[in-house]
């Protein structure tokens, strides 16, 4: 899912240094495919395809960070590729959060759709608060993952392209509606009729729903700028050229 995100990562260097405008291009393509994506999936009704399109919105917010990187100086990093790449590491938490808890959900009511759920709360309680969990670190709440890797990424844009921020902010924005919109929808609307009483999943799916709800509270504390940059990627890209030749 992200390997557009990795390759333009591994090749940072060359689009810098040889196609810069191609890299502002693919910083207002992320951005402008992020906000497509976000408007969609307000649209939809299908807890999965939410999902879906808040994932090419969140892959495009990392594009777009990407697109909006730069070289600070000789031994600082441009804060858009670290964010980038932040974000891609707490997408993996939170996202896959999301899925599992939609498959819990999916699992009690047999539908994916969100006018046949509703007063999930009281029947799935372990649900309930992971993937609130999740929603929160999406939406770019403190202090859960999601803020950090996200704000990183609205302070690169903002110090860069204007426009290109505006149109995340909006992104952002967008996001936090659609995802609280599908948790109200899930397990604070209405109560239905169900044709079996609901209940949380099994051990095999609550251990790993608990394991990413702490990894998503606690993954933007790690400080991953002294792990990932652009100024490594750059050495690391020029240590290979240097071998070969």
């Amino acid at each position: 899912v992200v390997a557009g995100v990795y390759l333009v990562a591994r090749l940072f260097p060359v689009y810098y240094f040889l196609t810069p405008r191609v890299l502002l291009f693919i910083g207002f393509l992320g951005a402008a495919t992020a906000l497509y994506a976000a408007i969609v999936a307000c649209t939809q009704t299908d807890i999965k395809r939410v999902l879906a399109f808040s994932t090419i919105s969140q892959i495009a917010y990392m594009l777009a960070a990407l697109g909006v990187s730069g070289y600070v100086s000789e031994h600082e990093a441009g804060l858009g590729y670290m964010a980038s790449m932040f974000h891609l590491f707490t997408h993996a938490f939170f996202k896959a959060l999301l899925f599992l808890g939609a498959g819990a959900v999916i699992h009690a009511v047999h539908s994916n759709e969100m006018g046949d759920m509703g007063g999930l709360r009281k029947y799935l309680p372990v649900t309930n608060i992971t993937f609130l969990i999740a929603c929160l670190s999406i939406s770019g709440i403190p202090p859960f993952s999601g803020f950090f890797s996200k704000d990183e990424i609205l302070a690169a844009a903002f110090s860069h392209n204007t426009a290109i921020f505006i149109c995340l902010l909006l992104v952002a924005g967008l996001t936090a509606f659609y995802m609280f919109r599908l948790y109200f929808s899930i397990f604070w609307n209405r109560e239905r009729e169900y044709h079996k009483k609901p209940h949380d999943p099994g051990v095999s799916m609550l251990i790993p729903l608990l394991f990413l709800a702490l990894v998503t509270l606690f993954g933007g504390l790690i400080p991953f700028g002294d792990f990932v940059s652009a100024r490594s990627e750059e050495r690391r890209v020029g240590k290979e050229c240097r071998s070969r030749w």
